[in-house]
């Protein structure tokens, strides 16, 4: 059990108070994403492992210490600044909770992180995670592709306050009754399938602000590039996330491309695409 948990960052969630749910963390490292030689050393990956209400799972945990800026589209600690580590959680099938970012700040608790964070959040199995390496950048994926489809996808009645990875409920059949329409924003939440891909790369060099954010963008298409090189025909689930990781910039504001075509940002795509690939096969090979 949880006995309490620290907030994770000064302005971030409200502390979070204890828990009734078991996170009994063990500690475990196997299969460590590689070091490259670079200028600056790369925070490497820490699969650990935990028990919570019966479930065996497992998490990656990044300790970036001081001097590491994250652009993230995370449910916990997204947005652009100084980050002291990441966290990319595992979660049962049909999550049943509705704080993911406070559930999120009690496994980073219980891990002993302290300071600002980002926190991730999947149903897919986060120790069969997948790697890529180009050229001093690292990627690491988690792929769950269970509710995979197409971004510009018919407007559907999931509220945009759902949960990560709840999912819109099925269409009716002749053997079931349509459901009655209900006043929005009321709709009903239905337990989904796995189904998240998680990106998290790091970089030795750091980036503007600019460059961080094509990072995202760069990280993206190498996403759906090797989505469809897998032979699935989607660009990713509803649910993906992407945290790019950099030193701080220093007085000349860092490099000001992370395109496809700019130095660093043609590594970022390289590096996603081969850990997305590795990650998407098996569910080709599923589906």
């Amino acid at each position: 059990m949880i006995d309490g948990a620290r907030r994770p960052r000064e302005d971030g969630p409200e502390p979070v108070p204890p828990s009734h749910q078991g996170c009994a963390i063990d500690s475990v490292r196997v299969h460590l994403p590689g070091r490259c030689a670079e200028p600056r050393s790369e925070p490497r990956a820490e699969l650990r492992d935990r028990h919570e209400d019966g479930h065996h799972l497992h998490h990656l945990v990044w300790r970036l210490g001081p001097g590491v800026r994250v652009c993230s589209s995370a449910v916990l600690g997204g947005g652009i600044g100084p980050r002291a580590w990441i966290l990319n959680a595992q979660v049962p099938g049909g999550y049943p909770r509705l704080d993911p970012d406070r559930h999120l700040a009690e496994i980073a608790a219980a891990e002993g992180l302290t300071g600002p964070g980002v926190g991730l959040m999947t149903a897919a199995e986060v120790a069969a995670y997948t790697t890529g390496h180009d050229g001093g950048v690292t990627a690491t994926v988690t792929t769950g592709l269970g509710v995979r489809g197409w971004a510009a996808a018919p407007e559907t009645t999931v509220p945009e306050t759902a949960a990560p990875e709840f999912v819109a409920a099925e269409a009716p059949t002749p053997e079931t009754t349509a459901p009655k329409p209900v006043a929005p924003g009321t709709e009903p939440r239905t337990p989904p399938r796995p189904g998240t891909v998680n990106i998290v790369v790091v970089l030795p060099v750091d980036l503007s602000d600019a460059a961080l954010v094509n990072a995202v963008a760069t990280a993206t298409e190498a996403k759906v590039q090797a989505l469809l090189d897998a032979g699935l025909d989607c660009s990713g689930t509803p649910t993906d996330a992407v945290c790019i990781a950099a030193p701080e910039p220093g007085p000349d504001g860092g490099e000001p491309f992370a395109g496809p075509r700019s130095p660093w940002g043609a590594r970022i795509a390289r590096a996603v695409h081969t850990a997305v690939l590795a990650g998407a096969r098996p569910a080709r090979d599923l589906s």
